[in-house]
């Protein structure tokens, strides 16, 4: 599949080929940007940690997470079992002597809803336990006091951490509109937390 993707994008423009490669490439911009944070979460995550402006309720955030990884897990097994279903009937476009764009792409598609599942039940799975949570203050007192009674009590890390940061508080506060954040502001943001601009762009407009 990946050698017939590489000879699609290396056909010479203007031939067929090159517009399936063209068309497959504008069918991957239209994929959420939900799912792909979704897919990015495999099996082996132990620990989720999220920084946000520390005027915002840590109950709030934690919801939001949850609500997050619920409605993941619903849509992506709805759509899982409904791209599945297809590809039998896609399949059948094979008897034509062009490339069978429909069948690798439901294929792809089951297959990304599949992760997006995953990632979903594991995120709420982390987020659920409550007894595995903490939140992380600037005060060097309650750090040192969360860390000697998790020793007390034996127990591991968090399964999720939640983070208030003045900073980003300070930074988030500049923005006068309404519409959100400015494209500078996202800038900064990325620049202080190492992120790709480029990525974060696209959650923008994203509705989870």
């Amino acid at each position: 599949m990946n050698n017939g993707w590489v000879t699609l994008e290396n056909a010479p423009d203007g031939s067929f080929k090159k517009k399936i490669h063209g068309l497959g490439l504008w069918l991957l911009s239209r994929v959420k940007p939900s799912e792909i944070f979704l897919k990015s979460i495999s099996k082996d995550v132990t620990g989720v940690e999220v920084v946000y402006p520390s005027s915002m309720n840590a109950r709030l955030v934690r919801r939001r997470l949850r609500h997050i990884a619920m409605r993941g897990t619903i849509i992506h097994r709805k759509f899982f079992y409904g791209s599945v279903s297809l590809i039998p009937l896609s399949s059948a476009f094979s008897i034509l002597p062009l490339p069978n764009v429909p069948f690798f792409w439901i294929l792809f598609r089951s297959y990304s809803h599949w992760r997006a599942l995953q990632g979903s039940e594991k995120l709420f799975q982390l987020v659920s336990d409550g007894s595995q949570s903490s939140n992380t203050y600037s005060g060097k007192k309650e750090t040192e006091h969360e860390d000697s009674e998790n020793e007390s009590l034996g127990l591991d890390e968090p399964h999720w951490v939640l983070t208030p940061s003045k900073e980003l508080e300070n930074i988030v506060r500049q923005e006068d509109g309404n519409d959100g954040l400015s494209r500078g502001t996202i800038e900064e943001i990325c620049k202080i937390y190492d992120l790709n601009t480029q990525d974060v762009v696209k959650y923008e407009k994203s509705t989870f």
